[in-house]
């Protein structure tokens, strides 16, 4: 009897458990006593939080002066000084000698597998080449992303002797813009853009497309079955040419179609399947590490070949226009800049260097793997606003930006701030949604979250003119306040897409932790955009990377350009 009566208990027990697993789905998972800790938790558990925390309402009340001309701020508006771009090399000169500088993309001004353009400018200088005219030819290298290094010469802010990105996308462009650009060499060395996939989903996907070509990947994108990201077309030469390539994939590679009303609201279409769009490719990268969503990202081949971690599981796909990483002299060069740059490229394609690229990761095994055409460059820049226009694909963005006010934020750090949210507001879209938090040793709610029409941009520019600093600092109690007003939002508008953006030291020292509120912001699944001044970047970073998400480091000098490029890229 105890028997029959132990198993009847035992099959009732099931029967209970199954009974609940139905009413509360995915919710509820029964391992022992353990709840799995969902959204709707999660919003409970943040109500609590900010109960403890009693965050007063204090809403600027004055407006600031907004411009109704028209101008605006544009990302070459913010550039910072040029020396905030290192000069990685930098050899000691005289009199006699030719100095050209050069542009030259990250991926080869680095160090160690990223420091090949380094290590060949290094020699040439150790050489002290004499040339015709009987001076002693030298170069500069000076380390830069690609999409910068256009805007500063596009810009005019700042023109080096010669420009090295990653492909010729951003040549053209410089050329659109009225730049002359003079080839010194079409390629210094080959390198590739290429989509990374999980290897299970490659092979699901040719066994339901039968192939594995761009067209295949955007219907994918398109239809919901893959989850793919990209870097920001602005920053990155491998974003850019992906956008290049989805549009000339929409256009059959007609030119004359690849802004037609068609594509264009074929590429909404594709954007509204994409969750996530990186500013650079080491943060996709880190979303992918930390066990993102993504079963597919972008990246360039040596930067895949030198990651071990990708060697097993991932398989790389070459798309658009190849990174052939040309050489070219901006502006009018003299003759004897001409001669100093043809000699770095002889000495660059010599069987040394030619080798030492093919251990660093260049040189791919794909031949010739371009895909796509090079479009002229006037339609790359208009791409660039299309992108710009549609990449939320009509999707409303409620976001909230939390601004550190404590005593270490004092003098020229909160100055920066100031200046950047300033600068920042002409990067918003008024169909968006913007709020206001400061955090000391409180938190104060200095503009709800209402559309960003110019009445909320008035209010935006005085809440941050009137930041005054003060205390201790209660960083994640100030994210649970902005996130609490989010949860309205999401509550009210489900089809709303919430942002947070924390401008901070990060030297949190009062209320909340990070371990005691990493999980609610996990579960409520609202990325938190940090920018770092002058910080804590680790513990930033970490805060970042719960829900795929960029953390930036910035100073005085180029607080403005980074808080510009994200906002671009976001807003």
């Amino acid at each position: 009897m105890n028997r029959i009566s132990a198993s009847l208990r035992w099959v009732l027990g099931l029967v209970v458990i199954g009974f609940v697993a139905f009413q509360f789905g995915p919710e509820i998972t029964f391992l022992g006593n353990q709840t799995k800790f969902g959204r709707e938790q999660a919003f409970n558990e943040l109500d609590d939080l900010v109960r403890d925390i009693r965050p007063i309402d204090a809403p600027v009340d004055w407006r600031a002066k907004v411009d109704i001309t028209g101008k605006t701020t544009s990302i070459e508006d913010t550039l910072p000084d040029i020396d905030q771009f290192e000069l990685v090399v930098n050899p000691p000169t005289n009199a006699n000698d030719v100095v050209a500088e050069i542009f030259v993309s990250t991926e080869k001004s680095g160090i160690g597998d990223d420091g090949w353009m380094v290590d060949v400018a290094r020699a040439f200088n150790a050489e002290n080449t004499v040339i015709s005219n009987g001076k002693v030819g030298k170069v500069q290298i000076r380390k830069i992303p690609s999409g910068t290094g256009y805007q500063f010469i596009a810009s005019g802010k700042h023109q080096p002797d010669a420009f090295s990105p990653s492909n010729h996308l951003w040549i053209r462009m410089a050329e659109a813009k009225g730049t002359t650009m003079v080839p010194v060499r079409e390629k210094l060395v080959d390198n590739v853009a290429g989509i990374v996939m999980k290897e299970e989903v490659a092979s699901k996907h040719r066994e339901t497309y039968g192939d594995l070509d761009m067209k295949s990947l955007v219907d994918a994108v398109i239809q919901g079955s893959l989850s793919m990201g990209y870097t920001n077309p602005f920053a990155s030469s491998t974003g850019l040419n992906f956008l290049v390539t989805v549009l000339q994939t929409f256009a059959d590679g007609d030119d004359a179609k690849l802004l037609s009303p068609e594509v264009v609201s074929a590429f909404e279409g594709f954007q509204r399947g994409v969750p996530f769009v990186a500013l650079t490719t080491l943060q996709m990268r880190e979303s992918v590490d930390q066990g993102g969503s993504l079963d597919a990202f972008v990246m360039e081949y040596q930067t895949f070949a030198n990651d071990q971690s990708l060697q097993s599981g991932y398989e790389f796909i070459p798309f658009g226009t190849a990174h052939s990483n040309p050489l070219y002299a901006v502006g009018q060069p003299t003759a004897e800049t001409q001669e100093v740059l043809d000699a770095l490229a002889q000495m660059a394609e010599g069987d040394t260097f030619a080798a030492l690229a093919k251990d660093k990761g260049f040189d791919p095994p794909f031949g010739d793997a371009s895909t796509h055409a090079l479009p002229p460059g006037r339609l790359m820049v208009e791409a660039q606003q299309i992108w710009q226009d549609k990449k939320h694909a009509g999707r409303p963005i409620a976001a909230v930006f939390i601004c550190d006010v404590s005593g270490s934020m004092d003098g020229s750090r909160i100055k920066g701030v100031r200046d950047a949210l300033m600068q920042g507001a002409d990067f918003i879209d008024p169909e968006h949604s913007i709020g206001v938090v400061s955090f000391a040793d409180d938190v104060r709610v200095l503009l709800p979250i209402k559309p960003f029409d110019l009445n909320q941009k008035a209010s935006f520019l005085a809440a941050a003119q009137s930041l005054s600093v003060g205390g201790q600092t209660a960083m994640y109690d100030g994210i649970a306040v902005a996130l609490d007003m989010l949860a309205e939002e999401i509550k009210n508008r489900p089809e709303v897409k919430p942002m947070l953006f924390v401008l901070s030291d990060g030297e949190t020292n009062q209320g909340l932790r990070f371990d005691n509120f990493k999980r609610v912001v996990e579960a409520i699944g609202v990325p938190v955009y940090t920018i770092g001044y002058e910080a804590d970047l680790d513990e930033l970073r970490r805060l970042s990377s719960l829900v795929e998400a960029a953390s930036m480091s910035a100073d005085q000098d180029d607080i403005a350009y980074k808080i510009g490029t994200l906002l671009n890229a976001e807003m």
